[in-house]
């Protein structure tokens, strides 16, 4: 993963891609390789996705398999210097919740990150869905921005890989944390409550390290390797900041593919 990753500068002028990867999505849904939107991928394009082939040519020989009833709803897109960042539902090869990533240098995309988790049939004890709740983008100062990239830097640190539990209230504005996950209700007893919950049943979740972060505004993505229930596991994060506190999350979870299984050897970070 390339140092910039984490650590994207807020006073360098990019070029605003969103729209962009907006166009990109949206053409999965036509399963058309030649359509105009994917002229924007560059033909050594890296792809982490361990379940598709590698470059250009691995994505657009996918596309003819896509069904007619396809269809990519895109909820949030952002933009942290030359990453773009997307939460998506895909409605495409069965039903799934995804956050993409892409890399751009000299105006195309060169490398790609997701996760994807399929879509519950049913709302979180909270009533809410995993891809529900605030979209737009608090406008805030380069320091804002940076505190709140260190504040969600913070807590996945000291809360979920060294298990600081005696510590998670200080990151809340009281009980107020509006959740998506799935069987996890709103506030920091919901979030404890799921945590126990998942140890009892043996699927305890366990982060290793974190190797991405990104943020535009209020919102910071997380994405952080480690196990569930013993698998090594990709977790993607996303929160949203409120007065210096963590106030609204989202979040995607996946197995990472045993070795064996890859189809490009990139790696999944």
């Amino acid at each position: 993963m390339p140092p910039s990753m984490n650590s994207c500068s807020p006073s360098i002028t990019v070029v605003d891609h969103k729209k962009q990867i907006f166009d990109l999505l949206k053409a999965i849904e036509t399963g058309d390789p030649t359509a105009a939107p994917f002229n924007v991928i560059a033909p050594t394009y890296i792809q982490h996705n361990l379940g598709a082939g590698d470059t250009k040519a691995g994505i657009l020989a996918v596309l003819p398999f896509v069904p007619k009833t396809a269809k990519v709803t895109i909820v949030r897109v952002f933009q942290d210097g030359e990453f773009v960042f997307a939460h998506s539902q895909h409605d495409v090869f069965g039903s799934e919740i995804a956050f993409d990533v892409y890399r751009f240098e000299d105006g195309l995309v060169v490398e790609h990150w997701d996760n994807l988790q399929a879509t519950p049939n049913t709302t979180n004890p909270s009533g809410r869905s995993m891809i529900d709740g605030a979209r737009e983008v608090e406008v805030v100062s380069a320091e804002v921005a940076k505190g709140n990239k260190a504040l969600v830097r913070a807590f996945v640190e000291e809360i979920l890989v060294n298990n600081r539990l005696d510590r998670l209230e200080s990151y809340f504005d009281g009980d107020d944390f509006l959740q998506h996950s799935p069987g996890a209700a709103d506030g920091v007893s919901g979030l404890i409550a799921a945590i126990e919950s998942r140890n009892a049943a043996g699927k305890e979740v366990k982060y290793n390290r974190i190797r991405l972060i990104l943020g535009e505004g209020d919102f910071v993505l997380t994405a952080s390797e480690g196990t569930e229930g013993g698998v090594l596991t990709a977790f993607y994060d996303l929160f949203r900041m409120e007065n210096g506190k963590l106030a609204e999350h989202w979040d995607v979870v996946e197995p990472i593919l045993p070795r064996d299984q890859w189809k490009n050897n990139n790696a999944r970070f």
